[in-house]
């Protein structure tokens, strides 16, 4: 029994894991996340990007690869090389390098202007920025950390992007997103659950980290993910949005947190389907994962509280 425990751990337990969940495509899938990450220059609709093209060098403007990604608001710049962003007159940095995937998911929030958002766990706050770029006339924002130093990051972030008119509609909060539900229900329009999980790309890049790793690790952030999403349930409107997601390929994080709280409010939420043309769609969500889109790995559900 100790050998097999054993052999459930570390890279050889992580191997076993995902090759049983996605079997002949896993040496495809696993050789894709430890190519370097695709990330595009999104560009800050706020900023003064005259200038912009003159520092771009050898990089390439380009459309969006799918409207999902970008409105037509939005420029996205080929990004095989990067070079610093800089600082408009009002000292608003152009553009923000982002995987398009983390786009994605924010967008499936469809935030309209004049909404009431919560972003339940913000840092760094790429995903923040682009629901503020929604909300450009009217609506408020409210990004959420928990983490003092990753809170510290997504500040940093908000104002290195966005010009005061914006951030003075943007409250930056600390709180447990756990235990949000109990000091405040169905106060927004939207909310999106960017919740932390195992980030199998960023583990195969750590071998100190690999080696800690056992499927209790992805059972144990089930835990919490799912505790998130369904305070995030209580704190949407009757008819509002939520959007669940993680950078995890494990389907103990994904579709089966949301099996968890369609089970657990039945009647009370129902899955959306995004309008998408790429990736792939899973029981109750949507992948973007690299080995067929060259982006991800995202993982996200689209969910909508039912109006009684």
């Amino acid at each position: 029994m100790a050998k097999k425990t054993a052999a459930n751990k570390g890279l050889e337990g992580f191997e076993s894991f995902y090759s049983q969940v996605y079997g002949e495509r896993w040496p495809t899938l696993r050789a894709s996340l430890g190519e370097p990450v695709r990330q595009v220059a999104r560009i800050n609709q706020f900023a003064d990007v005259g200038s912009l093209s003159n520092r771009l060098g050898e990089l390439s403007l380009l459309e969006s690869p799918d409207q999902v990604f970008a409105p037509a608001r939005y420029v996205y710049l080929g990004a095989d090389q990067k070079i610093p962003a800089a600082s408009d007159a009002r000292k608003l940095l152009d553009f923000y390098f982002m995987d398009p995937a983390s786009i994605a998911a924010a967008n499936a929030l469809e935030v309209q202007e004049g909404d009431e958002v919560l972003d339940l766990c913000a840092a760094p706050g790429g995903k923040s920025l682009v629901l503020a770029e929604r909300l450009r006339n009217a609506g408020r924002l409210v990004s959420n950390e928990m983490s003092d130093k990753r809170r510290g990051r997504l500040r940093a972030v908000l104002q290195d992007y966005l010009p005061p008119e914006i951030l003075e509609r943007i409250t930056v909060t600390g709180h447990d997103g756990v235990r949000w539900c109990l000091h405040e229900t169905e106060a927004f329009d939207r909310v999106l659950v960017d919740a932390p999980c195992s980030g199998e790309r960023h583990l195969l890049a750590d071998a100190s980290e690999m080696k800690l790793w056992s499927p209790a690790r992805s059972k144990n952030l089930a835990v919490r993910q799912y505790a998130l999403l369904a305070s995030a349930h209580a704190v949407v409107r009757k008819g509002g949005r939520l959007v669940y997601s993680t950078c995890s390929i494990s389907p103990l994080e994904n579709d089966a947190v949301i099996a968890r709280l369609l089970k657990k409010r039945a009647g009370e939420v129902r899955v959306l389907t995004p309008e998408i043309s790429i990736g792939e769609k899973t029981e109750h969500g949507w992948m973007l994962l690299p080995d067929r889109t060259g982006f991800g790995p995202i993982y996200f559900a689209i969910l909508e509280r039912v109006s009684n």
